[in-house]
């Protein structure tokens, strides 16, 4: 995909994200293991990607697993639609996998401020999360992560 353009075209269609939420370090830090903790068929198979939503407290609201990470968030924000739980301002979403384009996307359209990963983002994903006004973590493990935009949502 063309980068600017699909930046561009999400941008079109849906609003930045104008969200006061924050959360703090050390809540941050926790998250990863509050979501490896509640995958339940990880812990049978050892292969499934995690997708979690966290309140800024660091409470697990949701999980959903799937062998794909992109699945994962597809079923935890689907959950919460079918749910009326949407909009999902002020809230975290933690993916155990590399943050991907689509998944800034999917977390824009569900209104999701802040995005963690295990892992790292693509440069794509960056520039999409930073234009959107998103908070967006990657490497977030034990006491270190990098904080690639929005990290005024970082306290």
């Amino acid at each position: 995909i063309c980068g600017t353009a699909s930046i561009d075209a999400i941008r079109r269609s849906y609003d930045d994200i104008d969200d006061p939420a924050q959360v703090a370090v050390d809540v941050l830090c926790d998250l990863p293991d509050r979501m490896r903790e509640a995958q339940r068929v990880f812990d049978r198979t050892g292969g499934l990607h995690a997708a979690a939503r966290f309140d800024p407290g660091g409470q697990l609201l949701d999980l959903r697993e799937d062998v794909g990470r992109h699945n994962a968030v597809d079923k935890l924000i689907g959950h919460a639609a079918l749910s009326g739980a949407l909009p999902l301002s002020g809230q975290v979403l933690l993916v155990s996998g590399r943050v991907a384009f689509e998944i800034v996307q999917k977390a824009l359209r569900a209104r999701l401020p802040i995005i963690a990963a295990v892992s790292a983002p693509t440069s794509l994903a960056v520039e999409a999360a930073a234009r959107s006004g998103m908070t967006l973590v990657g490497f977030l493990r034990g006491d270190r992560m990098n904080v690639y935009c929005g990290d005024e949502r970082i306290v």
